[in-house]
């Protein structure tokens, strides 16, 4: 019997400092309903989909900081889009920065929800490869503070039974990672969800716009068919108070190729029957890991962080 899932991604236009997060979740709403009378059970929204992209900006008031960040999910703000889920009977991911409690102590996590169509949380994601830097740059044009303003992940790389598939959770720069896709390919993963707010600037280095949007694409179409798995990429996009974030939301299959794509950076909806069983024949053929993989052979994967060169 074959196993197909129309899936969205729901791509969000810029959210400036001023916008509030009832006059965002009303956005989220109309991108949930338009992708549900296009057909979909699944829809993807992207990173830090409730506030604009606050890493740019320095701060050093911690109430100020926390402003941007969920003490609870769902919460008073959030809670229709799970009671939207459940009357459309549509699930999604969710990207927000999210504070909790944990020991005692508090932690900031920039995160991900899986959410199923009866409105349930199933499974939850928190950035691993925290782009950017923690000092103040003032000659920057603008800051990119994750690393100030969030730990790193402390739950890896899983994978969850959710809409009769295997599916695993990233976010923006862990998709550049090769190994966030092999440890979610190691388990069967066949739907990567991934949001990401992807600056159409680089701060420390000129790059031209298409090689952002070239390097976006390379990222998720080489993973998608490394691991025979489709990948499903919401972008932030647009100018957020002057500052640009590069669009290019695209549904990719485990072939490599794109299913399906935005054409511009507002809010938008794209979708795709997902064929769940199209990567099977990948996983069994040239990227069949049981068959070919050489364990033995990769040890500095793990025992080694930065390249060093020894010859």
């Amino acid at each position: 019997m074959p196993r197909k899932l129309k899936a969205a991604v729901a791509q969000l236009g810029p959210i400036h400092l001023a916008d509030g997060r009832p006059a965002v979740v009303k956005r989220l709403l109309a991108l949930m309903r338009e992708a549900h009378a296009a057909g979909a059970r699944f829809v993807v929204f992207p990173e830090l989909a409730l506030t604009t992209f606050f890493p740019r900006y320095w701060m050093t008031d911690q109430n100020e900081i926390d402003r941007f960040f969920e003490r609870e999910m769902p919460g008073p703000d959030t809670q229709p889009l799970f009671d939207l889920a459940r009357e459309l009977g549509l699930g999604f991911y969710l990207g927000y920065a999210e504070l909790t409690q944990e020991k005692g102590e508090l932690h900031r996590y920039n995160t991900s929800i899986l959410v199923d169509a009866d409105g349930r949380i199933v499974g939850r994601y928190r950035k691993i490869h925290l782009p950017g830097h923690s000092e103040h740059l003032p000659d920057a044009p603008f800051q990119h503070l994750e690393k100030r303003y969030f730990e790193v992940g402390n739950e890896g790389f899983k994978v969850w039974r959710a809409f009769d598939a295997v599916v695993g959770m990233c976010i923006c720069n862990d998709r550049r990672w090769p190994e966030t896709f092999r440890v979610m390919g190691l388990q069967g993963v066949e739907i990567v969800a991934l949001g990401y707010n992807t600056p159409t600037e680089n701060i420390h280095h000129p790059e031209p716009l298409h090689l952002r949007m070239f390097h976006h694409l390379l990222a998720i179409q080489a993973n998608a068919y490394q691991n025979g798995t489709w990948v499903l990429a919401a972008a932030k996009a647009g100018k957020e108070d002057g500052f640009g974030l590069i669009g290019g939301s695209a549904i990719v299959a485990p072939t490599g190729e794109i299913a399906a794509r935005t054409l511009g950076e507002d809010d938008e909806v794209v979708t795709a029957t997902l064929d769940l069983d199209l990567g099977d024949y990948i996983k069994r053929t040239m990227f069949n890991f049981e068959k070919h993989r050489r364990i033995e052979h990769y040890r500095l994967i793990t025992e080694r962080t930065g390249a060093k060169v020894e010859v």
